[in-house]
């Protein structure tokens, strides 16, 4: 398989005034490499750098890189901005998406497509693409003229970001814990899109950060990680899944 993604010793902390702050690194030497069309899931208690690790990979102007070096398609992306990241195909689920009052989501993702693809699509060619996936993924087909997330429940939100995965197309997705908040039959809907969506795409990568088994055992990553203390600090199958399962993250301190 062709490599799609590497991070390599990754460090960062977060940007803030306060010069102790500023000692106090988040990720502390993050490596993982992600190939065409695998499936990687990181795991990890509170305060382990889950969702710093999310921020970073996409730039969030809240977290500096200190050390390391992050690359897509053979390109240091280290230094790039968000914009060009999402532009080049690399893609965030958010945990907690954003509201943005006045901005239907229809007018959302013709933005975020003609700036992906450089595809001028009409709101009419774009609704009939979104009618598919709103199906899919049990949402009502007047979703797409709502304001993006006002007033969504938890489970419209994370069925919103994996339909915008579908549309965008992007190379490699990072979803940061898409399953919070989600009862299992919003967990299992919001599983079958992204399974869907990889038989659709087979190259995609994703990196699947998650708090617990039961999505894993929805999608069936190829690699599973535990993070602690901004390390990586075990790799394995599902087995290891298993294992955390059974024994919680003390084992693995």
């Amino acid at each position: 398989m062709s490599e799609l993604f590497r991070i390599e010793n990754l460090h960062a902390r977060p940007v803030s005034d306060d010069a102790a702050a500023l000692k106090d690194e988040i990720l502390r030497g993050i490596s993982l490499t992600v190939n065409a069309g695998e499936v990687h899931a990181i795991m990890g208690p509170n305060g382990s750098g889950k969702s710093t690790l999310a921020s970073t990979l996409l730039a969030s102007p809240e977290y500096e890189v200190t050390d390391g070096h992050i690359y897509f398609q053979g390109d240091d992306v280290t230094d790039w901005p968000t914009d060009v990241r999402a532009k080049a195909g690399m893609f965030l689920a958010f945990q907690y998406p954003q509201e943005i009052p006045g901005v239907s989501v229809i007018q959302f993702l013709r933005q975020a497509l003609s700036a992906r693809k450089g595809v001028d699509l009409s709101v009419l060619e774009l609704r009939l693409s979104t009618m598919d996936w709103m199906k899919r993924l049990g949402m009502d087909s007047s979703f797409v003229d709502r304001y993006l997330n006002e007033g969504f429940s938890g489970g419209e939100k994370k069925r919103n970001e994996v339909m915008q995965m579908a549309i965008l197309e992007p190379e490699i997705a990072i979803l940061d814990e898409t399953d919070s908040g989600l009862d299992i039959d919003a967990l299992r809907t919001v599983a079958k899109g992204i399974r869907e969506i990889r038989v659709d795409r087979p190259e995609m990568g994703v990196v699947l950060i998650t708090h617990y088994q039961r999505l894993l055992d929805e999608v069936q990553p190829d690699h599973v990680h535990i993070l602690v203390d901004g390390r990586i600090v075990a790799t394995g199958g599902m087995e290891l899944a298993a294992q955390l399962e059974a024994s919680g993250y003390e084992a693995f301190r």
